[in-house]
């Protein structure tokens, strides 16, 4: 029998697998069990059988390719392909009608831009950079000649793993109970699940961010980062490896400061900054290089006006302060904010300017993204004309 708590319960379940929400010039899109990474199992086709009578060449098998295409999704992947399992054609035999056998059918695997193709051990095999790039994943064996007695070989086999390297423009980055979940409903008017305990988000929400000019921007907010995450505590290390696959990075902190837990130390706003500058340090450098901003949230709270100025000081010259902290928690570099802004996501102050920050980040990266690409074009046309002079 169905109570109405359990419908309830299956109702908002349903809404929320799939939800977008319009709110004037905004809408949020989130989708439900995201996938950022899939291992398959591919095998190149056998070759056919030679002739040896009449020295016929059997036909080679199928290869496996991995091609990049819009509108498709790991997810989708998995839902069509539930065993995850792809094998080339076989090649055709030779035989008296036809000396030399068909080449055994190619297999197309359909996955989204965006995607790095390795071999289980992490081995880069290839990248999907744009639709219509192709990966061989698979070749399949030759078939049977004069030199193998006409005997066919079997095609490769292997465990490959499909991993998406972008999974959206900003990536939110926060300890448990930053305010991010809350931050997003008042970017979006959308409704994540939201706790009073600490660790409110389970797996990465998309969210889309839509602007009155039908310019989109995607915000992910991520499961939440805790002390230690470099060395895998928690969810730690899957966090940093989404965090990876973000254009810019959205730091969230409590204007207040932070506490996990009793046992862990209280951690001001200017300290838990820190602390997530040298998690990402720690994991990868180059995470120092991408575009950020910072968010001070919670600015509804008593004190938060001094707070806010204490913090734009310390900010200012970081190394006046650093002994805030322990020696092994000061990162080797500090992050530069691009825009420092503080909201209150409950009450919807500063909101607004936020969305404005985030836009002009945005543009600014695709302009700069674009010359970069236009100044090394233009680097390889001046290195080939002058081997060619």
């Amino acid at each position: 029998m169905l109570t109405a708590s359990s419908h309830n319960r299956q109702v908002k379940k349903t809404l929320t697998s799939f939800n977008m929400v319009h709110v004037g010039r905004i809408c949020f899109r989130k989708y439900g069990n995201f996938i950022d990474n899939l291992r398959l199992y591919v095998r190149g086709g056998s070759g056919g059988m030679g002739l040896p009578r009449l020295g016929g060449q059997g036909g080679s098998g199928g290869n496996v390719w991995v091609v990049a295409k819009k509108n498709t999704s790991l997810k989708k992947i998995k839902d069509k392909h539930p065993l995850k399992h792809f094998v080339g054609g076989t090649g055709g035999n030779s035989s008296v009608r036809a000396l030399k056998g068909e080449k055994g059918k190619d297999i197309e695997i359909f996955a989204p831009v965006g995607i790095a193709v390795t071999t289980d051990d992490g081995r880069k095999i290839g990248d999907l950079n744009v639709e219509g790039d192709r990966v061989l994943v698979a070749k399949g064996g030759p078939g049977g000649t004069f030199y193998s007695s006409f005997e066919p070989e079997k095609g490769q086999v292997k465990h490959i793993r499909l991993d998406l390297k972008l999974i959206a423009d900003f990536g939110l980055v926060g300890f448990p109970n930053a305010g991010k979940s809350s931050l997003i409903t008042a970017l979006s008017n959308a409704t994540p699940q939201i706790a009073s305990y600490a660790f409110t988000t389970l797996r990465p929400e998309i969210g889309k961010v839509m602007y009155s000019d039908y310019k989109q921007i995607s915000v992910a907010d991520l499961p939440g980062l805790i002390e230690g995450a470099h060395v895998n505590k928690g969810m730690g290390h899957k966090f940093l490896k989404h965090v990876e696959r973000t254009k810019q990075l959205l730091f969230v902190v409590d204007v207040c400061g932070f506490q996990l837990a009793t046992k862990t130390p209280f951690r001001s706003a200017f300290e838990t900054v820190q602390l997530l500058t040298k998690e990402l340090e720690l994991y990868k450098e180059e995470l120092m290089l991408k575009p950020a901003l910072l968010v001070v949230n919670k600015m509804d709270l008593p004190d938060a006006e001094d707070k806010l100025s204490e913090l734009k000081e310390q900010l200012q010259n970081p190394e006046a302060f650093m002994d805030l902290l322990p020696d092994d928690m000061i990162p080797k570099n500090y992050m530069t904010f691009r825009h420092v802004v503080p909201v209150s996501a409950d009450s919807g102050f500063g909101i607004d300017h936020l969305k404005t920050c985030i836009r002009q980040s945005i543009d600014e990266y695709a302009t700069t993204e674009t010359n970069t690409f236009h100044q090394e074009r233009l680097m390889e046309l001046r290195h080939h004309t002058h081997k060619h002079c």
